[in-house]
């Protein structure tokens, strides 16, 4: 099989492209717009691609070919984080800076529609193919930042909307949520934070992996799934041998 994983320079994208490329056995095409530089497998074929750049993104699949999976992991609204000396994420929204939203809407939920429709032209003839969007419970509770909700939010329902228009071609879409993930940025604040149920990234690809082996994957599509809860039915450890709850609405 064949896997496109966008976002692949750092974070949850690198741990997926990583896991899927060494461990499961996958052809990954990983994209980012510093992957050239990324701490990655030798094994992942590297295309450096903004996926705010519709020409860029189309370049990337061109040269990917026919693809079995698609993980949109690419996401932005995350720089900047401090300016004029003040930390913005918690701001009210009318007081936030206009590039987060921008940012979160084109870099983050644009990105993964204009992606799965470049995956979607291809997988549909084939009848076959998984489209993983990485989400996450502020489509569903309140988490500090407006903007950030919305976005999620959109990224739930583009994938059930996803899943219904294509279900006829045999081509599953499902909304991922990690817990929380010992991403680079998450390791630099771990002093502040309880990692006692943290996922690694690679542990997400794993998760994926198992979703694209399932020959039921089309009874999940259109459906949030929770990663822990579904490593648990399959028997997956993080890397470190441990197995983390799965998050719920009251403790996200």
């Amino acid at each position: 099989m064949r896997a496109l994983v966008t976002g692949a320079s750092r974070g949850v994208g690198r741990g997926v492209a990583s896991n899927l490329a060494t461990e499961s056995g996958l052809t990954v095409f990983g994209t980012g717009r510093t992957i050239a530089a990324a701490d990655l497998p030798p094994e992942i074929v590297r295309i450096p691609c903004d996926h705010t750049d519709d020409r860029q993104t189309a370049a990337a699949f061109e040269r990917a070919g026919d693809i079995d999976v698609l993980v949109s992991c690419a996401w932005g609204g995350y720089e900047n984080m401090f300016e004029n000396g003040a930390f913005t994420w918690y701001l009210p929204f009318w007081q936030q800076p206009a590039h987060r939203w921008t940012s979160m809407m084109d870099a983050g939920v644009r990105a993964a529609f204009v992606c799965a429709t470049h995956a979607a032209r291809n997988m549909a003839p084939h009848r076959r193919g998984l489209i993983v969007n990485i989400g996450y419970w502020a489509a569903r509770k309140y988490l500090g930042n407006a903007i950030y909700g919305a976005a999620k939010a959109a990224t739930d329902k583009l994938t059930a909307d996803m899943a219904y228009e294509l279900r006829p071609h045999n081509v599953a879409v499902v909304c991922l949520y990690p817990g929380l993930v010992r991403t680079e940025a998450v390791l630099a604040a771990a002093a502040r934070l309880d990692l006692s149920n943290s996922e690694s990234p690679e542990f997400i690809g794993r998760v994926i992996a198992a979703l694209a082996r399932d020959t039921k994957v089309m009874d999940r599509s259109g459906s949030v799934l929770i990663a822990a809860a579904v490593a648990k039915e399959h028997g997956i450890a993080d890397t470190d041998g441990r197995r983390p709850e799965p998050l719920t609405l009251e403790s996200a």
